[in-house]
């Protein structure tokens, strides 16, 4: 399963995917596999991810539109 927004929630925050990988402790091509969906996100790394993009585990899944990120110019 593709997770798009984790992409865009990326590059909203104008990071690239090593400072996400970073964030996460792994590598930037193991991260690059869950943007394109090569391999599935661990709930603890949803978590994580969601806490720092102050957004909910279910907009990040596609579960919901509604996301409670405001983009900082």
């Amino acid at each position: 399963m593709e997770f798009k927004r984790i992409k865009d929630l990326r590059e909203d925050h104008d990071m690239y995917q090593k400072d996400v990988a970073k964030l996460l402790g792994i590598s930037q091509q193991y991260y690059s596999e869950y943007e394109k969906g090569k391999r599935t996100i661990p709930i603890q790394h949803l978590i994580t991810l969601a806490k720092f993009y102050e957004t909910s585990i279910d907009y990040i899944v596609g579960l919901t539109d509604e996301n409670n990120f405001k983009k900082t110019s």
